[in-house]
């Protein structure tokens, strides 16, 4: 009977120690600062500050491109759409295509990245380019910064790969202020990759129903393809966003015109909210012409010059094969709305930060 009782008593010490080892031995979970988890089972790696939800880098069946989704301001407030992915009351649905904060074109090598969608009929679908998630390369979490570098194919309807993606996230947080960096270097594979002059690329925001501009009438937009898109009148009650530039044009004028940022500000549940895009010098094309709408649509797009410019100016920029292109962005997430001496000192923030 006594040795049945050590030998109990044994095993359990065992166990005990066993577990404690196991359990320092385990990586602490930070709760503090911004924290990098991935998720790859469910498709996304999820970023929090301070242990509250930030974004998520996400590349569900559902979408033809990775995006980050939704993204939230520095008290929790999604300043993206919801609809398609979580629709919320009272919102637009037009532009299946544009989800959360996207990086993608219209033309290259005449397919089609931009517009497609599971929304589209399966023929159209079937001669559209997707962008394929293929591995995550780095997480990192830290006390104000965390950093996710992925990997992703371009991929053409005939099945194949076009251009190799490499895109380094760094997310930075302070009082008031998120921000994500977004550093994207495309490799064209085993020939010439030409992104045609068009309308509609390359990095783009689409922004939840308080954050549009007020818009009183119904317009159609057209693709390069030649489809149309109904933006429906909606009430404009709550709606308050006003776009501005770093050249000091507002609103809708800011459409189709050169800048180093542009911003949109508005009120959401009662709190003034203000995203700043950032272009970099080293950007092709920069200063980047602005696709921004009036509807949500928040897009900077530095391959488009001719229709902005009516014709004036034209770039159909190429990739030659085994040859890169870096395309550097910053999108600042801020509480209040800031001077244009502000947004002037977090520009030069961003040519320190990011080379």
């Amino acid at each position: 009977m006594i040795f049945h009782f050590q030998l109990l008593r044994a095993c359990t010490l065992a166990f005990i120690l066993m577990t404690a080892a196991r359990l320092s031995a385990a990586p602490p979970t930070p709760t503090m600062g911004v924290t990098v988890v991935p998720n790859e089972a469910s498709n996304r790696v999820d970023v929090f500050v301070d242990g509250q939800p930030f974004t998520s880098y996400i590349w569900p069946d559902t979408l033809m491109k990775p995006v980050l989704f939704p993204l939230r301001d520095a008290g929790g407030i999604p300043i993206t759409r919801g609809w398609p992915m979580e629709p919320r009351a009272g919102e637009r649905t037009d532009h299946p295509h544009h989800v959360g904060f996207w990086f993608n074109y219209e033309s290259v090598n005449g397919v089609d990245f931009w517009n497609n969608s599971t929304a589209l009929p399966a023929a159209q679908q079937a001669k559209m380019g997707r962008i394929e998630h293929r591995k995550i390369l780095k997480t990192s979490s830290g006390a104000d910064r965390g950093e996710l570098e992925v990997e992703a194919d371009w991929i053409m309807p005939d099945q194949k790969p076009i251009m190799d993606e490499k895109t380094d996230f760094i997310f930075r947080t302070a009082p008031g202020i998120r921000i994500v960096d977004r550093i994207t270097t495309l490799t064209a594979l085993d020939q010439p990759v030409v992104f045609k002059d068009s309308k509609d690329g390359l990095i783009g925001l689409r922004v939840r129903r308080e954050l549009e501009q007020p818009e009183t009438d119904t317009v159609t937009y057209t693709d390069a393809s030649g489809r149309p898109t109904t933006v429906k009148a909606m009430s404009t009650n709550g709606v308050t966003g006003l776009y501005r530039s770093s050249e000091g044009t507002r609103g809708d004028a800011v459409w189709g015109t050169r800048g180093r940022w542009t911003m949109l500000s508005g009120t959401v549940n009662q709190q003034d909210i203000t995203l700043v895009m950032l272009d970099h010098p080293g950007n092709p094309g920069f200063p980047t012409y602005w696709h921004a709408r009036g509807y949500g649509l928040f897009a900077a797009n530095p391959l488009g010059e001719s229709v902005f410019s009516n014709g004036k100016e034209k770039l159909n920029f190429t990739i030659q094969p085994k040859q890169s292109a870096t395309f550097r962005y910053r999108l600042v997430i801020m509480d209040g709305t800031p001077s244009t001496n502000q947004v002037e000192s977090l520009y030069q923030k961003f040519l320190v930060e990011v080379k």
